[in-house]
């Protein structure tokens, strides 16, 4: 009779933790988006309602609304810059804003580091890692996950193996560093998960793992 309030407890301190896990998601979402509303919303509230009466502006009922109103005009401000950007000018001055964050020490370290991590994972070279593979690294019976970069042969296959192709393996969790090989085309492995999906896996450190339904595979996992 003993065990009977302790397996209760046990059970309520579970129920308790389980539900406490699946609310975490939700609540840092609020509060992010809370904070970014306060501090973006109530530094360019005042500056773009000015012209608002002193009574209706400072009413703490509408606080809230003129905090939200601010934040998605500075939201539209920023995506408007981002089409503007596209154009000559756009491109003129930001060119000129980064020469000059190049000449401030210690900044310009920052921004080199950001700028290749945008480079390197954005929309434009997004193609470049489009297709996930397996390769036998660092050592054989030793399996990781790269990206198929290029299929093309040039001097390093002539001098090697005529068959094999470039793979990229990025390093956990920065998948931005990473390890260039040539890999025979018979030892690549193709991934049915898609590159997003191994990527996340990769920074994860694998606890991520994307569903995989193996009843859905038609071709042979091998199928280079």
């Amino acid at each position: 009779m003993s065990d009977i309030p302790v397996s209760r407890f046990v059970s309520i301190r579970n129920a308790f933790f389980s539900g406490a896990i699946l609310l975490a998601p939700l609540f840092v979402t609020i509060l992010a988006f809370s904070k970014i509303i306060d501090l973006v919303g109530g530094t360019f509230g005042p500056v773009f309602f000015f012209f608002l009466p002193a009574t209706l502006r400072d009413r703490p009922s509408l606080t809230i609304v003129w905090d939200i109103l601010a934040t998605l005009i500075v939201m539209v401000l920023i995506t408007a810059l981002g089409y503007v950007s596209k154009y000559v000018f756009g491109k003129f001055f930001l060119s000129i804003a980064e020469r000059v964050l190049l000449h401030i020490p210690g900044v310009s370290g920052v921004y080199m580091t950001v700028k290749q991590i945008v480079d390197t994972f954005g929309s434009q070279k997004r193609s470049t890692f489009n297709k996930a593979v397996l390769v036998e690294f660092p050592r054989k019976g030793s399996w990781t996950v790269g990206f198929l970069t290029n299929r093309a042969q040039g001097e390093t296959q002539a001098r090697t193996t005529p068959d094999s192709w470039t793979v990229f393996v990025p390093t956990t969790p920065n998948p931005t560093s990473g390890f260039l090989i040539f890999v025979p085309r018979s030892e690549i492995v193709e991934l049915d998960m898609t590159a997003g999906e191994a990527m996340k896996l990769i920074i994860s450190g694998g606890a991520i793992s994307p569903p995989w339904r193996q009843d859905e595979i038609k071709m042979d996992p091998r199928r280079f």
